[in-house]
């Protein structure tokens, strides 16, 4: 039985040498293997013109303008389903890691494929003779792929550079102005023949168009490799595997909004880092116009699962590993829409309850101070109840004071950190203190902005733990990224 075939993707980035990515564009299609109809890769050649300096192969020009258009390439590449970026350009390899950490495709790197086919093709050649431009050369791009413990790299002597090289890939007569014939050929003959006389065993091109002219320097004795087809053969062999996704945590924010800046606070204080490239990436999707969830919960008010789902789905969107929603209430419809996402909403209040079970499990009574929509939805009820404990909740005078403290108009989501909204919680929590409660959820997002997560919380003469579980939610997404999590 034959195994199935997997039908392939290429993005090719073209406009940054219009030949010589017509020519690795030729040769790809000429390496891939022979299917039929559908079977056949699909390959998506794109040219666009973009802003860059005149002279870009000039040492000291800008890449600006290059650095942009092949981002831009390969971003439109990643909404195709693209699989794999060919990306026929010397110059651009030079920051080739700025593009790639910014990308979720796979960008098939010119430079490891000529370091693989000459390791195997050539193990004994050490000597290489490079033609590419001043801006290559001065950004040492060779001798990062080729170090000088294994190889001798060896580029024209400067005034050949100067008089031959560059005029013929960048003068009137070169192959940039398609005169692939005469003067180009001649003054790459000669800056071959320099490298050799330096000692050069094998021509390596560092232009994408000069494989266009290949036979041309080959007829004349010249051991020169096609850097094209090596490249084009590279990528159809899939050698360099994919590239690993970098971990990245979706939030859906606004809900609400001054509890989203908290939970963020939180991802990036309980993060080990001692640099900023050390932080985990966090997408956030500010939606303060989802519909109120106790509203919907406990009266007639709008359905938020709709609303839920389309941020869920823009996170998902931008690549998102993970969903973190930093509001209790909105976990209610989690079960609604989980099933139509293809990555986690993590549960906080899941992680919640096994928290106080890992670290609490002697306690029996977990008290919740929570919206009455959370509190009427049974979510904490049925997670806290799994764990083995009992959940109470406050009395109808002292959910009173907890939404008052959250919603009133001195409350919490009014903008209030202090005064009435604390005065009220804590009556609420001391009620719940009183009736056995060891352990005190903060069950609302926006309450841990009036009462901060303390395992040793003072109540009435006793102590009592009180829990925040956006604080729970920000150290399990920390952990999930394979970040380190502080103390």
């Amino acid at each position: 039985m034959t195994d199935k075939l997997i039908k392939r993707h290429f993005g090719v980035v073209g406009g940054l040498g219009a030949l010589g990515a017509a020519d690795v564009f030729f040769k790809l299609v000429k390496a891939l293997p022979a299917r039929s109809g559908q079977e056949q890769a699909e390959i998506l050649f794109e040219q666009h013109p973009f802003r860059e300096e005149e002279n870009p192969g000039d040492a000291s020009a800008s890449q600006n303008g290059r650095k942009i258009y092949v981002f831009d390439m390969v971003r439109s590449f990643a909404d195709r389903h693209v699989d794999t970026v060919v990306l026929p350009c010397f110059l651009s390899h030079t920051f080739l890691d700025e593009i790639t950490a910014e990308s979720t495709l796979p960008i098939a790197n010119i430079m490891e494929a000529l370091r693989g086919y000459l390791t195997n093709q050539h193990p004994s050649v050490r000597r290489l003779g490079v033609l590419t431009s001043d801006y290559v050369r001065s950004r040492r791009l060779f001798e990062r792929y080729f170090p000088d413990a294994d190889w001798s790299i060896n580029y024209p002597r400067d005034v050949v550079q100067h008089d031959c090289v560059m005029p013929a890939i960048y003068g009137p007569q070169g192959i940039k102005a398609g005169c692939l014939r005469g003067a180009s050929v001649d003054l790459l003959s000669r800056a071959c023949v320099d490298l050799l006389e330096q000692g050069a065993e094998l021509i390596v091109p560092g232009f994408s168009e000069i494989p266009v002219v290949i036979a041309a320097l080959q007829e004349r004795g010249i051991p020169i490799i096609d850097t094209n087809q090596i490249y084009a053969d590279y990528v159809v062999a899939d050698q360099f595997g994919q590239k690993a996704k970098q971990f990245k945590i979706g939030v859906v924010g606004g809900v609400g909004p001054a509890a989203t800046v908290d939970f963020m606070n939180k991802i990036v204080r309980n993060t080990q880092a001692g640099r900023d490239q050390e932080h985990v990436k966090l997408v956030v999707e500010q939606n303060p116009q989802i519909p109120d969830r106790t509203e919907n919960l406990i009266g007639d008010g709008v359905d938020p699962t709709i609303a839920l789902y389309s941020t869920c789905k823009k996170l998902e969107a931008d690549d998102a590993n993970i969903i973190a929603i930093p509001c209790n209430t909105a976990h209610a419809f989690v079960e609604r829409i989980q099933p139509y996402l293809s990555i986690p909403i993590v549960n906080m209040l899941f992680e919640t309850a096994e928290c106080i079970r890992r670290n609490y499990g002697t306690c029996r009574k977990i008290g919740l101070l929570a919206t009455s929509g959370t509190i009427a939805s049974r979510v904490y009820h049925n997670a806290i109840g799994a764990a083995g404990f009992e959940l109470l909740v406050p009395d109808e005078e002292n959910q009173r004071r907890v939404m008052n403290a959250i919603y009133g108009p001195q409350g919490v989501k009014a903008g209030f950190t202090e005064g009435t909204c604390v005065e009220e919680l804590l009556l609420a929590l001391t009620s719940l203190v009183a009736r056995g409660a060891e352990v005190i959820i903060l069950g609302c997002t926006e309450l841990p902005l009036l009462l901060e997560q303390n395992e040793k919380f003072p109540v009435a003469g006793r102590t009592v733990v009180v829990l925040d579980p956006t604080e729970i939610l920000a150290r399990k997404c920390v952990r999930l990224s394979g970040g380190a999590v502080g103390e």
